[in-house]
């Protein structure tokens, strides 16, 4: 009797490596999505929304510095809301196995913004001030699609691919990080 055994591949929902794609886009790309997915890559918050909304996912974190030094973050659920609620991220149950510290529970609850969409609660454009889109809260602890500034660069605060809780710099910029989620239910 043969046996087939089920694989739940994890997907990847974003992607930094190169630097080879701009990610300061407006609000319609970053809901469609971009790139390419075997590279730098955005899957977009509606098929995000559409995965997510009736399952249970975990999501895992990667990342890696110029030094090539790798760490990674877990969290045990995540999903995306709706459009008509700003696209909203829940992400909880971290899980400090992987040495990158937690700088994604900082931002749950909160509604996507770009800089032609402005919903996070700070009184600017965190996008606008950040060069990025994200789900920013006053404004982040992690840039995932800030700006890919190939290492330490402080000559503007905060701009970069950032993770603070492992690097505790915002100056500071990874060479890739990548968000990949994994169906639990």
């Amino acid at each position: 009797m043969n046996h087939i055994l089920y694989i739940n591949p994890s997907q990847v929902i974003q992607r930094r490596m190169d630097g080879s794609v701009n990610f300061y886009r407006p609000w319609n790309q970053y809901k469609r999505g971009f790139g390419n997915v075997e590279g730098e890559y955005w899957l977009g918050l509606e098929n995000m929304y559409e995965l997510t909304h009736n399952r249970n996912y975990m999501l895992r974190v990667d990342l890696e510095d110029f030094e090539g030094r790798k760490a990674f973050a877990l969290y045990s659920s995540f999903s995306v809301g709706p459009e008509a609620d700003g696209y909203r991220l829940q992400v909880s149950g971290f899980r400090n196995k992987g040495g990158a510290g937690d700088s994604l529970t900082h931002h749950n609850g909160q509604k996507f913004t770009t800089f032609d969409k402005d919903q996070d609660p700070y009184s600017g454009n965190c996008a606008n001030l950040y060069l990025g889109a994200f789900w920013y809260n006053v404004c982040h602890y992690t840039n995932p699609n800030g700006v890919y500034l190939w290492g330490a660069d402080n000559t503007h605060y905060a701009i970069g691919v950032a993770w603070f809780t492992w690097k505790d710099n915002y100056t500071i910029s990874m060479k890739s990080i990548s968000m990949k989620i994994k169906n639990i239910s």
